[in-house]
Protein backbone atom coordinates (compact mmCIF):
# COMPACT_ATOMS: atom_id res chain seq x y z
CA UNK A 1 0.00 0.00 0.00
CA UNK A 2 1.41 3.38 -1.20
CA UNK A 3 2.75 5.70 2.05
CA UNK A 4 -0.21 8.46 0.86
CA UNK A 5 -2.88 5.77 0.83
CA UNK A 6 -2.05 4.46 3.69
CA UNK A 7 -1.49 7.76 5.52
CA UNK A 8 -4.96 8.83 4.90
CA UNK A 9 -6.61 5.87 5.76
CA UNK A 10 -5.13 6.24 9.28
CA UNK A 11 -6.37 10.32 9.25
CA UNK A 12 -9.64 8.97 8.12
CA UNK A 13 -10.10 6.58 11.02
CA UNK A 14 -8.67 8.96 13.54
CA UNK A 15 -11.56 11.63 12.65
CA UNK A 16 -13.74 9.29 12.41
CA UNK A 17 -13.54 7.78 16.17
CA UNK A 18 -13.00 11.35 16.99
CA UNK A 19 -15.91 12.04 15.72
CA UNK A 20 -17.74 8.77 17.26
CA UNK A 21 -16.53 9.82 20.49
CA UNK A 22 -17.42 13.11 20.66
CA UNK A 23 -21.13 12.68 19.89
CA UNK A 24 -21.09 9.96 22.67
CA UNK A 25 -20.62 12.48 24.97
CA UNK A 26 -23.79 14.45 23.18
CA UNK A 27 -25.81 10.92 24.14
CA UNK A 28 -24.82 10.94 27.35
CA UNK A 29 -26.31 14.11 28.23
CA UNK A 30 -29.52 13.24 26.22
CA UNK A 31 -29.78 10.04 28.13
CA UNK A 32 -29.52 12.23 31.57
CA UNK A 33 -32.35 14.73 30.65
CA UNK A 34 -34.80 12.31 29.13
CA UNK A 35 -34.18 10.08 32.84
CA UNK A 36 -35.32 13.67 34.43
CA UNK A 37 -38.09 14.69 32.23
CA UNK A 38 -39.44 11.28 32.64
CA UNK A 39 -39.31 11.42 35.89
CA UNK A 40 -41.20 15.30 36.35
CA UNK A 41 -43.43 13.84 33.89
CA UNK A 42 -42.61 16.59 31.16
CA UNK A 43 -44.14 14.57 27.76
CA UNK A 44 -43.28 16.92 25.07
CA UNK A 45 -39.40 17.55 25.96
CA UNK A 46 -38.81 13.51 26.67
CA UNK A 47 -40.27 13.41 23.29
CA UNK A 48 -38.10 15.50 21.68
CA UNK A 49 -35.25 14.45 23.56
CA UNK A 50 -35.91 10.71 22.45
CA UNK A 51 -35.73 11.73 18.96
CA UNK A 52 -32.23 12.83 19.45
CA UNK A 53 -31.15 10.47 21.51
CA UNK A 54 -31.96 8.25 17.92
CA UNK A 55 -30.41 11.12 15.79
CA UNK A 56 -26.87 10.65 18.32
CA UNK A 57 -26.71 7.12 17.89
CA UNK A 58 -27.21 6.98 14.20
CA UNK A 59 -24.42 10.01 13.83
CA UNK A 60 -22.03 7.40 16.41
CA UNK A 61 -22.47 4.78 14.08
CA UNK A 62 -22.10 6.85 10.85
CA UNK A 63 -18.62 7.76 12.95
CA UNK A 64 -17.37 3.97 13.50
CA UNK A 65 -18.43 3.11 9.71
CA UNK A 66 -16.51 5.79 8.59
CA UNK A 67 -13.58 4.56 10.21
CA UNK A 68 -14.22 0.75 10.14
CA UNK A 69 -12.72 -1.67 7.04
CA UNK A 70 -16.99 -2.88 7.36
CA UNK A 71 -18.27 0.52 6.63
CA UNK A 72 -16.69 0.60 3.07
CA UNK A 73 -18.93 -2.56 2.23
CA UNK A 74 -22.11 -1.04 3.65
CA UNK A 75 -24.84 -0.05 1.36
CA UNK A 76 -23.99 2.98 -0.50
CA UNK A 77 -27.47 4.65 -0.27
CA UNK A 78 -27.39 4.15 3.60
CA UNK A 79 -24.40 5.64 4.13
CA UNK A 80 -25.50 8.32 1.67
CA UNK A 81 -28.52 9.23 3.50
CA UNK A 82 -26.92 9.19 6.73
CA UNK A 83 -23.71 11.23 5.45
CA UNK A 84 -25.88 13.92 3.98
CA UNK A 85 -28.24 14.28 7.13
CA UNK A 86 -25.31 14.43 9.43
CA UNK A 87 -23.07 16.89 7.36
CA UNK A 88 -26.05 18.98 6.72
CA UNK A 89 -26.72 19.45 10.59
CA UNK A 90 -23.50 19.74 11.97
CA UNK A 91 -20.75 20.69 9.55
CA UNK A 92 -23.19 23.49 8.44
CA UNK A 93 -22.82 25.02 11.59
CA UNK A 94 -19.52 25.56 12.13
CA UNK A 95 -19.27 28.96 10.55
CA UNK A 96 -21.73 29.93 12.97
CA UNK A 97 -19.80 27.87 15.81
CA UNK A 98 -17.00 29.73 15.12
CA UNK A 99 -18.46 33.30 14.84
CA UNK A 100 -20.59 33.21 17.89
CA UNK A 101 -17.70 31.70 19.80
CA UNK A 102 -15.32 34.75 18.92
CA UNK A 103 -18.41 37.48 19.38
CA UNK A 104 -20.20 35.84 22.07
CA UNK A 105 -17.60 33.93 24.14
CA UNK A 106 -20.11 33.85 26.88
CA UNK A 107 -23.19 33.37 25.03
CA UNK A 108 -25.38 29.90 26.30
CA UNK A 109 -22.96 29.78 29.62
CA UNK A 110 -25.70 31.66 32.18
CA UNK A 111 -28.21 28.61 32.15
CA UNK A 112 -27.54 28.01 36.05
CA UNK A 113 -30.44 25.11 36.16
CA UNK A 114 -27.91 22.88 34.13
CA UNK A 115 -25.02 21.36 35.47
CA UNK A 116 -21.78 23.07 33.69
CA UNK A 117 -20.47 19.85 32.46
CA UNK A 118 -23.82 19.01 30.57
CA UNK A 119 -22.80 22.61 28.02
CA UNK A 120 -19.12 21.04 27.90
CA UNK A 121 -20.26 18.08 26.54
CA UNK A 122 -23.21 19.43 24.43
CA UNK A 123 -20.49 21.60 22.86
CA UNK A 124 -17.83 19.03 22.30
CA UNK A 125 -20.25 16.64 20.56
CA UNK A 126 -21.39 18.93 18.19
CA UNK A 127 -17.83 20.51 17.37
CA UNK A 128 -16.42 17.31 17.22
CA UNK A 129 -18.64 15.30 15.39
CA UNK A 130 -18.55 18.58 12.70
CA UNK A 131 -14.96 18.63 12.45
CA UNK A 132 -14.15 14.59 12.38
CA UNK A 133 -17.38 14.71 9.86
CA UNK A 134 -15.16 17.67 7.96
CA UNK A 135 -12.32 14.95 8.07
CA UNK A 136 -13.32 11.66 7.43
CA UNK A 137 -16.23 12.30 5.39
CA UNK A 138 -14.78 13.28 2.62
CA UNK A 139 -12.10 11.05 2.42
CA UNK A 140 -14.45 7.98 2.76
CA UNK A 141 -16.62 9.47 -0.22
CA UNK A 142 -13.29 10.04 -1.97
CA UNK A 143 -12.04 6.39 -1.30
CA UNK A 144 -15.28 4.53 -2.38
CA UNK A 145 -16.38 7.19 -5.45
CA UNK A 146 -13.22 8.62 -6.43
CA UNK A 147 -15.03 10.09 -9.84
CA UNK A 148 -16.99 12.22 -8.18
CA UNK A 149 -14.51 14.73 -6.91
CA UNK A 150 -11.79 13.75 -9.25
CA UNK A 151 -10.45 16.57 -11.82
CA UNK A 152 -12.06 20.02 -12.83
CA UNK A 153 -16.05 21.30 -13.71
CA UNK A 154 -16.25 19.68 -17.18
CA UNK A 155 -19.06 21.22 -19.58
CA UNK A 156 -19.63 17.77 -21.50
CA UNK A 157 -20.78 17.00 -18.11
CA UNK A 158 -23.61 19.79 -17.77
CA UNK A 159 -27.51 18.55 -18.65
CA UNK A 160 -30.51 20.03 -19.63
CA UNK A 161 -30.84 24.24 -18.56
CA UNK A 162 -32.40 23.44 -14.73
CA UNK A 163 -32.26 26.87 -13.57
CA UNK A 164 -35.83 26.90 -11.68
CA UNK A 165 -34.37 24.24 -9.61
CA UNK A 166 -32.04 26.94 -7.85
CA UNK A 167 -34.89 29.41 -6.92
CA UNK A 168 -36.23 28.25 -3.76
CA UNK A 169 -32.79 28.08 -2.43
CA UNK A 170 -31.60 31.35 -3.72
CA UNK A 171 -35.21 32.63 -2.55
CA UNK A 172 -34.20 31.41 0.95
CA UNK A 173 -30.82 33.18 0.51
CA UNK A 174 -32.13 36.16 0.23
CA UNK A 175 -34.37 36.02 3.25
CA UNK A 176 -32.02 35.02 5.70
CA UNK A 177 -29.87 37.68 4.34
CA UNK A 178 -32.13 40.18 4.79
CA UNK A 179 -32.76 38.49 8.84
CA UNK A 180 -29.61 38.85 9.38
CA UNK A 181 -28.73 42.04 8.33
CA UNK A 182 -30.97 43.45 10.37
CA UNK A 183 -34.52 43.55 8.56
CA UNK A 184 -37.63 42.21 10.60
CA UNK A 185 -40.73 41.50 7.87
CA UNK A 186 -41.93 38.34 8.83
CA UNK A 187 -40.71 38.06 12.15
CA UNK A 188 -43.12 37.44 15.14
CA UNK A 189 -41.24 40.11 17.76
CA UNK A 190 -43.78 40.22 20.12
CA UNK A 191 -44.44 36.66 20.24
CA UNK A 192 -41.09 34.83 20.17
CA UNK A 193 -38.44 36.37 22.64
CA UNK A 194 -34.65 36.30 22.11
CA UNK A 195 -34.58 37.36 18.42
CA UNK A 196 -31.15 38.92 19.17
CA UNK A 197 -27.12 38.49 17.87
CA UNK A 198 -27.09 34.97 17.66
CA UNK A 199 -29.98 34.51 15.88
CA UNK A 200 -29.20 36.90 13.30
CA UNK A 201 -25.89 34.88 13.16
CA UNK A 202 -27.70 31.57 12.52
CA UNK A 203 -29.71 33.80 10.26
CA UNK A 204 -26.40 34.35 7.91
CA UNK A 205 -25.07 30.98 8.15
CA UNK A 206 -28.59 29.53 6.81
CA UNK A 207 -27.93 32.16 3.56
CA UNK A 208 -24.37 31.03 3.59
CA UNK A 209 -26.04 27.55 3.11
CA UNK A 210 -28.53 28.53 0.90
CA UNK A 211 -25.91 30.94 -1.42
CA UNK A 212 -23.74 27.39 -1.74
CA UNK A 213 -26.25 25.44 -2.53
CA UNK A 214 -27.26 27.83 -5.30
CA UNK A 215 -23.42 28.39 -6.68
CA UNK A 216 -23.01 24.50 -6.34
CA UNK A 217 -25.91 23.65 -8.55
CA UNK A 218 -25.39 26.59 -10.82
CA UNK A 219 -21.67 25.22 -11.63
CA UNK A 220 -22.56 21.37 -12.05
CA UNK A 221 -25.68 21.95 -13.91
CA UNK A 222 -24.64 24.95 -16.22
CA UNK A 223 -20.73 23.04 -16.63
CA UNK A 224 -19.38 26.99 -16.09
CA UNK A 225 -16.24 27.73 -14.01
CA UNK A 226 -14.04 25.03 -15.84
CA UNK A 227 -10.66 25.96 -13.91
CA UNK A 228 -12.96 25.13 -10.47
CA UNK A 229 -11.67 21.90 -8.56
CA UNK A 230 -14.60 19.40 -8.91
CA UNK A 231 -14.71 18.26 -5.25
CA UNK A 232 -15.20 22.32 -4.39
CA UNK A 233 -18.95 22.04 -5.87
CA UNK A 234 -19.48 18.65 -5.43
CA UNK A 235 -18.58 18.96 -1.46
CA UNK A 236 -20.39 22.07 -0.58
CA UNK A 237 -23.76 21.65 -2.69
CA UNK A 238 -23.46 17.76 -0.67
CA UNK A 239 -23.53 19.59 2.65
CA UNK A 240 -25.32 22.64 2.55
CA UNK A 241 -28.62 20.65 0.30
CA UNK A 242 -28.33 18.65 3.51
CA UNK A 243 -28.78 21.56 5.77
CA UNK A 244 -31.66 23.18 3.86
CA UNK A 245 -33.37 19.65 3.94
CA UNK A 246 -32.30 18.39 7.57
CA UNK A 247 -32.87 21.96 9.43
CA UNK A 248 -36.13 22.56 7.15
CA UNK A 249 -37.75 18.93 8.27
CA UNK A 250 -36.52 19.24 11.94
CA UNK A 251 -38.28 22.72 12.32
CA UNK A 252 -41.17 21.40 10.30
CA UNK A 253 -42.13 18.71 12.39
CA UNK A 254 -41.90 20.59 15.57
CA UNK A 255 -44.14 23.46 14.80
CA UNK A 256 -46.86 20.39 14.10
CA UNK A 257 -46.22 19.98 18.31
CA UNK A 258 -47.46 22.75 20.14
CA UNK A 259 -45.65 23.93 23.34
CA UNK A 260 -42.26 22.40 22.05
CA UNK A 261 -40.95 24.62 19.77
CA UNK A 262 -41.77 28.35 18.57
CA UNK A 263 -39.99 30.26 15.93
CA UNK A 264 -39.10 34.02 15.63
CA UNK A 265 -41.22 33.99 12.38
CA UNK A 266 -44.87 34.21 12.22
CA UNK A 267 -46.13 30.96 11.94
CA UNK A 268 -47.48 30.73 8.20
CA UNK A 269 -44.10 32.50 7.23
CA UNK A 270 -42.15 29.49 9.04
CA UNK A 271 -44.27 26.77 7.37
CA UNK A 272 -43.41 28.35 4.20
CA UNK A 273 -40.11 28.65 4.50
CA UNK A 274 -39.11 25.49 5.97
CA UNK A 275 -41.05 23.73 3.31
CA UNK A 276 -39.11 25.82 0.67
CA UNK A 277 -36.18 24.65 2.34
CA UNK A 278 -36.45 21.21 2.28
CA UNK A 279 -37.67 21.13 -1.36
CA UNK A 280 -34.29 23.38 -1.91
CA UNK A 281 -32.19 20.65 -0.85
CA UNK A 282 -33.84 18.20 -2.35
CA UNK A 283 -33.41 20.06 -5.93
CA UNK A 284 -29.68 20.35 -5.44
CA UNK A 285 -28.76 16.80 -3.95
CA UNK A 286 -30.43 15.83 -7.49
CA UNK A 287 -28.34 18.27 -9.26
CA UNK A 288 -25.23 16.52 -7.93
CA UNK A 289 -26.12 13.80 -8.45
CA UNK A 290 -27.50 14.12 -11.84
CA UNK A 291 -23.82 15.42 -12.59
CA UNK A 292 -22.22 11.93 -11.35
CA UNK A 293 -24.21 10.61 -13.23
CA UNK A 294 -23.28 12.30 -16.90
CA UNK A 295 -19.74 12.03 -15.33
CA UNK A 296 -19.86 8.32 -15.10
CA UNK A 297 -22.01 8.00 -18.47
CA UNK A 298 -19.50 10.06 -20.38
CA UNK A 299 -16.77 7.87 -18.79
CA UNK A 300 -18.52 4.32 -20.30
CA UNK A 301 -19.13 3.27 -16.75
CA UNK A 302 -22.59 2.31 -15.72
Amino acid sequence: MPADVNNRTVLRRAAAFAAAGSMALYLLVKIVWVVLEVRDGTTGWVMLNLVTVVMALTGIALGLALGQRWGLRLPGRLVLAAAWLGSGFLVSLLPYMLLSTLLQPGQGADDAARPAWEGVFITIGFAGMAVGLVVALPLYLAERWPRAFAGRVDPRDAGPGRGWLLVPAAALAVLWSFWAAGGTAGLDLAGAAGWDTNARLLAGNNALCAALACWSGWVLSRGSGRRVPLWLPVSAGFVASGSLFAWGAWKLAWLVLPGVYRPYEYRAVALAEHGLAVVAGVAILLAVLRHYRRTLARHGYP
